[in-house]
């Protein structure tokens, strides 16, 4: 496999460098329950390896860290389960229960309850896109009523404290590390803010679009390098 020219910056510096990859869409393929999802089986494998060549190797993900660890057994793998802020308390009760009756007035949405945030899946609803509009308003008011902020991803919108989001969790990480080099991959509309967390500080980037369907255009427009689903993305991992 022939390395586009920013894999190469970063495979120049992989002993000391950080690889930073999202779970959901990249990793792992998008399914309709999220408490299904699960690595490909050869992720494992690979990034075993990889652990043991580069720097860093690390996990960020809205997920809990308990989970990635039970579905992705890789012992020196990093992982920051709900973008680094599992410390804080757990969103108010009230919270919930109004997510609970926007949620049930469309057929097929659930909640996923991460406890520091709480995400609004419309995967199983007849017309996903259709719930999603009809619920955004709510949910984004619910959210400033609250001094929460709500973003979207794939087919979901999530309600969290501010800061809580993955442009945060890349800066804090990498603020730790300070890398030569970095690396991150993802699939979503959050990604974006995790590619601009890598601009600005002097080191070798790369940027990738992990590309399935509903991948957003504007995050294939500024990646650096494109891989074809979870497959591909392994593929790219394996040939640095």
């Amino acid at each position: 496999m022939t390395l586009p020219q920013k894999l190469v910056e970063v495979s120049a510096h992989l002993a000391d460098a950080a690889i930073l990859l999202d779970f959901d869409g990249s990793l792992a393929p998008i399914v309709e329950d999220p408490a299904t999802a699960r690595p490909l089986p050869q992720a494992a494998p690979v990034l075993t390896d990889l652990c043991d060549r580069a720097g860093a190797v690390a996990v960020i993900s809205g997920r809990p860290e308990a989970f990635i660890r039970e579905v992705l057994d890789v012992p020196k793998l990093e992982v920051v389960g709900l973008y680094g802020l599992s410390a804080l308390p757990p969103l108010d009760d009230d919270v919930r229960s109004e997510l609970a009756a926007i949620a049930a007035a469309e057929p097929g949405v659930e909640l996923e309850d991460k406890r520091v945030s709480i995400a609004v899946h419309a995967r199983r609803a007849p017309d996903p896109e259709a719930a999603l509009e009809r619920m955004r308003p709510s949910v984004g008011d619910l959210a400033a009523e609250h001094g929460l902020t709500s973003f979207e991803g794939k087919l979901v919108l999530e309600v969290s404290p501010p800061g809580a989001r993955k442009g945060g969790a890349v800066q804090r990480l990498l603020d730790r590390l300070t890398p030569p080099a970095a690396l991150y991959a993802g699939d979503d509309l959050e990604d974006l803010e995790a590619f601009d967390a890598l601009q600005g500080r002097g080191i070798a980037t790369c940027r990738v679009a992990v590309v399935a369907s509903g991948t957003p255009a504007r995050l294939v427009e500024v990646a650096d390098v494109q891989a074809q689903g979870p497959l591909g993305l392994l593929d790219l991992l394996r040939a640095l």
